[in-house]
């Protein structure tokens, strides 16, 4: 029987719900389960956390609402009882190279306060031991650690003139306006190859400044002041913070530049005067750059009626960052480094300090990237913050953290259109005894592999220093399906996505990074799909295919084709809401009335692969458009529209979507981490027979991986430990899953022989 406080919801529509209606019990912690795109995220995040911030922001006066972000009312007749609500998501934390860990958690900012009061020699006040301020920052590299210096050879080449394409930096090309201030200039010969500049001239060529001169277009002249070539080149992009480039530009600028530790401050960022200052032996920099236990173990030992109450307060805030798993992490470590699990269970640390009560925490898969040993620490997490009378919402498909669940709701039976309705309410015990897809799942313990595939050869990895690699290396059986394991931070990127990639650079490298195409990017183009599409539908109505296009002739004109307004927020998260002209649909009026077998462009991009390869069969190149289609199903994708945002993706859905590009190379190395991130148990089968798949086809599969079902399923195990950070490195196990299940000293063979049972 419902409790009368319960949040409730009745009739959630929102993308596939069914017109829902349910209880979600307060002051518990309710786990939401069910296959990838059942509807999940869709009650959890786009339903309650929605429109518990909308109500917030209603509180607010007019003049402060229109500084807040603006949400749209969830498609639901009503949504009662809700409190306020913190989403920690796996959203990367981002930040520059200027946000470490110390930063993100404010503990380094408790460390400068320590330093400040109780160091010796004093630098003074607390802001001369912060990097990002001028007082503290070292001035060689302005508190970044590192130097970029610009590589002349690289940025010019010297046989050639101006007018011939002497400068190589396509920012600076031959027609650009950068180009026309040295080629047009009438200071220089344009058709003279640099090398027969006199030394005056390629001195004011590459470092002259401080005079205008003229530069003219086909409609005026302009006055521009000069810069010399390094020094425009250093002043555009090396005096800033590369991070603040976008991706492709930064990517641009790598090209033509060297980088290294800063030789003024050795990569500790700060000026002489603030890293002379001594605490208990250790300057901050060197305090920083220690893993979370070992600092913990310094600052408790500090003994002073100033600096111990200080010590003691960063050292609370430490405890709680190794209690949630990630100990092994430093202070110094930059915060774009970081993956999507680590960052989320750090904005969970800022929480567990908090006072607040009666509030309702919303996490999306936090047991992402935790070792199966280290899970009952997330748990115990959950339950703290349960237990201060808080509400916990989570969507997990972790068989761990699901138990620790007071309340479940799994949602299904199937992805997209086959889901979006509750296949089941009530306890974890009562959900093992189900008959749904997690049900079964739950009550299937994972199943070691015993006929094993015997590799054709040896591909080696090198022994390396990489990181917290302890001169490691390995071999890898060519042929079979390898999974390389170990606690978080034990060195498995390092060994597979350093290493191995290193010395195998044929590998085709399959992660979970940003696919690094427009944000306009959806599925169907990315597979190759969509101007396949566009033809059928332009030669049915005997246009251009251009029309079809929402990045073109066909797009709204009041959303330019995103289908939605984009409100970017500075400091805050972007808003996006749906564009009132189209609906959402992208697509012009015009383009909306050409119909395809009764079905607009706009139908066909709110399709699923499955049921746009039953509408294309028969149309001209139906057999390569149901070929891309396949692919998507094949890695797991089924549920996922042809025309959604490939920004909208998960890191795991996006690691995916590139395999389905990737499937028919044969004789390849495919390099996987941790290709399980977002996937449901019983979809877990289907990656693996994915992965079988690719090895049957004669190629080699390497997996960076933690989950259990293909640990037990893999042919050969290379197992990374014993521990995380400094304690890891250390290659303990190599052999075959049954051999795992009695080796020694390996955490991940105790994790599977409990598993097994």
């Amino acid at each position: 029987m419902a409790n009368t406080d319960d949040i409730r919801i009745t009739g959630a529509r929102e993308h596939n719900l069914r017109d829902l209606t349910l209880n979600i019990p307060k002051g518990k912690i309710t786990v939401f389960t069910g296959v990838s795109g059942s509807g999940k995220s869709s009650i959890v995040f786009d339903t309650v956390a929605v429109e518990s911030q909308r109500q917030l922001n209603e509180t607010f006066t007019w003049f402060v609402r229109n500084r807040l972000p603006k949400y749209e009312r969830p498609k639901a007749d009503t949504i009662d009882r809700l409190s306020p609500a913190i989403v920690v998501d796996q959203r990367p934390i981002g930040g520059s190279a200027r946000s470490t860990v110390g930063t993100m958690t404010d503990i380094y900012s408790i460390l400068r306060v320590l330093y400040s009061r109780v160091g010796r020699p004093s630098a003074g006040e607390a802001t001369v031991y912060s990097f990002n301020d001028p007082a503290g920052m070292c001035p060689e590299c302005d508190g970044l650690g590192r130097t970029f210096r610009l590589d002349l050879d690289r940025l010019v080449d010297t046989s050639k003139s101006l007018n011939g394409g002497a400068i190589l930096f396509p920012p600076m090309a031959v027609g650009t306006v950068a180009w026309q201030y040295y080629a047009e200039s009438g200071l220089f010969d344009p058709d003279l190859p640099l090398r027969d500049f006199p030394a005056d001239k390629w001195e004011l060529f590459l470092y002259g400044k401080g005079f205008t001169v003229k530069r003219r277009s086909a409609n005026a002249t302009y006055n521009n002041t000069y810069w010399g070539l390094a020094e425009n080149f250093d002043r555009l992009y090396l005096k800033r913070d590369l991070s603040s480039l976008s991706d492709k530009t930064r990517e641009t600028v790598r090209r033509f530049v060297t980088e290294g530790v800063c030789p003024e401050c050795g990569g500790a960022r700060l000026n002489k005067a603030a890293l002379a200052t001594r605490v208990a032996g250790l300057g901050i920099a060197e305090m920083a750059a220690l893993e979370v236990g070992e600092l913990i173990t310094v600052l408790a030992g500090i003994d002073d009626p100033v600096g111990t109450p200080i010590a003691t307060r960063a050292v609370s805030a430490l405890r709680r960052i190794e209690d949630i798993g990630l100990g092994y992490l430093s202070l110094d470590r930059e915060t774009p480094s970081l993956s999507g699990g680590e960052g989320q269970r750090l904005k969970t640390v800022r929480h567990l300090g908090s006072s607040l009560t009666g509030m309702t925490y919303i996490f999306d898969e936090p047991s992402i990237g935790l070792h199966p040993r280290d899970v009952h620490r997330l748990n115990d997490l959950l339950r703290r913050l349960r237990d201060k009378g808080n509400t916990v919402l989570v969507v997990e498909h972790d068989r761990d953290v699901i138990t620790t669940a007071d309340h479940v709701i799994d949602m299904g039976p199937g992805a997209g259109t086959h889901g979006g309705e509750i296949v089941f309410e009530g306890t974890v015990e009562a959900l093992a005894e189900a008959d749904t897809p997690t049900g079964r799942g739950l009550r299937r313990p994972p199943s070691v592999k015993d006929g094993v595939r015997r590799g054709r050869g040896r591909l080696d990895v090198p022994a390396s220093r990489l990181h917290n690699l302890k001169g490691v290396g390995t071999t890898i059986p060519e042929g079979v399906l390898t999974v390389v394991t170990g606690v978080a931070g034990s060195g498995k990127s390092s060994l597979v996505s350093g290493v191995f990639a290193a010395a195998h650079p044929a590998a085709i490298i399959v992660d979970q990074s940003s696919i690094g195409i427009s944000a306009r990017s959806t599925p169907a183009t990315y597979i190759g799909a969509m101007d396949r599409i566009r033809k059928v539908f332009a030669d049915e109505h005997g246009v251009k295919p251009g029309m079809f296009s929402f990045n073109s002739a066909g797009a709204c004109p009041e959303c330019g084709g995103r289908g939605e307004i984009y409100t970017d927020l500075a400091f805050m998260d972007p808003v996006r809401t749906t564009c009132e002209a189209c609906g959402g649909r992208r697509f012009n009026d015009e383009v909306l009335a050409m119909t395809v077998r009764g079905k607009s462009i706009a139908d066909v991009l709110d399709m699923t692969a499955e049921e746009a390869a039953g509408f294309v069969e028969g149309l001209p190149g139906a057999k390569a458009m149901s070929r891309g289609f396949g692919a998507l199903v094949e890695v797991g994708l089924s549920y996922v529209s042809l025309g959604q945002s490939v920004s909208t993706l998960s890191g795991g859905e996006r690691q995916r979507l590139k395999l389905a590009t990737r499937l028919r190379e044969d004789g390849a190395i495919y390099v996987l981490d941790e290709p399980t991130t977002g996937l449901h148990m019983s979809d877990v089968d289907g990656l693996v027979g994915l992965l079988d798949r690719l090895v049957d086809d004669g190629n080699t599969v390497v997996v960076i991986e933690h989950n259990l079902d293909v640990i037990a399923r893999a042919d050969w195990i290379v197992d990374l430990g014993p521990d995380g950070g400094r304690r890891g490195g250390e290659i303990v196990f190599t052999g075959t899953p049954r051999e795992l299940l009695s080796a020694e000293g390996s955490v991940t063979g105790e994790c599977l022989r409990a598993a097994v049972g």
